[in-house]
């Protein structure tokens, strides 16, 4: 869960917005990060600190109190140089990947996202924010990881993932190191199936009558006895009539082959077909059914399996909206 933005973040957000700020266009992976797009702030702790020095520093040039000057001073030099380390924490990472599987609008969708540090400098306390949700991670010199973000999603088709800030604190909590991503990358929502159970589609009884040569429940002949053939499927009392093993084979019927066709939707709204649809798609696959899918701009299967399922989702989550 994000934490709420401070008047920092709320100020980095604003800035964001203007047209010199990098990136200015969408970017291809993988994204170097260098010195030039990255951006530093104090934190509210930090401009606390500062009003404590600037405050040693006039009492101590008032009262001529050279130890406080100088306690000050370090304390100054110490506090830059941290605003040094916070900015070079950031400089030379590279976002190498973005990956997400689709999930159904609604659901919240994981993104994953790939940085590699290059050099010989740890990379402490790096937070990634998109949206208002936020990960962290660590690196390691060379070290490559993976921070996830689960996103919420409210509508099918592609989900445009914006702008991405990446930045720390580290390593004194005095200011906010940051940067823009701009990638150019898509993910992709499934419509929401209708929800509750809807019945399949009747497919004119053909596939129930159609029967392929399988182990069912079913006698259908005896053949000879075969080396692999299960113990249970040997026809004892025909064996005995016979003198030699005999088996039993089996009819089964075949898978059911569907047509899933929109024009048989006719009456129903657009969001509701597609909903219906989905539905069935996912009710076929669990099923075990071939199934063929007719939208009015492209026919898909028949078919079954991971690869027709996401290509069956995949034409009806980028339908047109009516």
């Amino acid at each position: 869960m994000a934490s709420k933005p401070d008047a920092i973040d709320r100020f980095s957000e604003r800035l964001a917005r203007l047209p010199l700020v990098r990136p200015r266009q969408v970017e291809d992976l993988p994204v170097h990060i260098d010195r030039r797009r990255i951006y530093v702030l104090p934190t509210g702790f930090g401009l606390f600190i500062s009003l404590m020095l600037l405050a040693m520093v006039l009492g101590g040039l008032n009262y001529n109190n050279n130890p406080a000057l100088l306690l000050a001073f370090v304390t100054i030099a110490v506090a830059h140089n941290s605003l040094v380390q916070a900015h070079l924490t950031l400089s030379g990472l590279r976002l190498v990947a973005l990956h997400a599987e689709p999930v159904f609008a609604g659901q919240s969708i994981v993104l994953r996202a790939a940085f590699e540090a290059t050099g010989q400098r740890r990379r402490p306390g790096l937070e990634l924010r998109l949206q208002d949700v936020e990960g962290f991670i660590d690196l390691a010199p060379g070290e490559r990881g993976e921070v996830t973000l689960a996103l919420p999603t409210r509508r099918r088709g592609w989900l445009g993932i914006g702008r991405m800030r990446l930045s720390t604190i580290r390593p004194l909590g005095l200011a906010r190191a940051w940067t823009w991503l701009l990638p150019r990358t898509r993910l992709l929502v499934y419509p929401s199936p209708e929800a509750g159970q809807v019945p399949l589609p009747d497919d004119g009884g053909d596939s129930t009558s159609r029967h392929t040569r399988q182990h069912g429940e079913q006698p259908h002949h005896l053949r000879e006895y075969r080396p692999g053939d299960a113990l249970k499927q040997v026809a004892w009392k025909p064996s005995a009539r016979a003198e030699r093993l005999l088996v039993r084979e089996y009819e089964a019927s075949a898978p059911r082959e569907l047509e899933l066709d929109w024009n048989s939707l006719h009456g129903m709204p657009q969001e509701a077909r597609i909903r219906r649809l989905a539905r069935w798609v996912v009710d076929a696959e669990r099923l075990g059914h071939r199934y063929r899918l007719r939208l009015p701009s492209v026919t898909l299967g028949p078919g079954r399996g991971p690869d027709h399922r996401h290509a069956c989702l995949r034409a009806l989550a980028l339908m047109p909206h009516g």
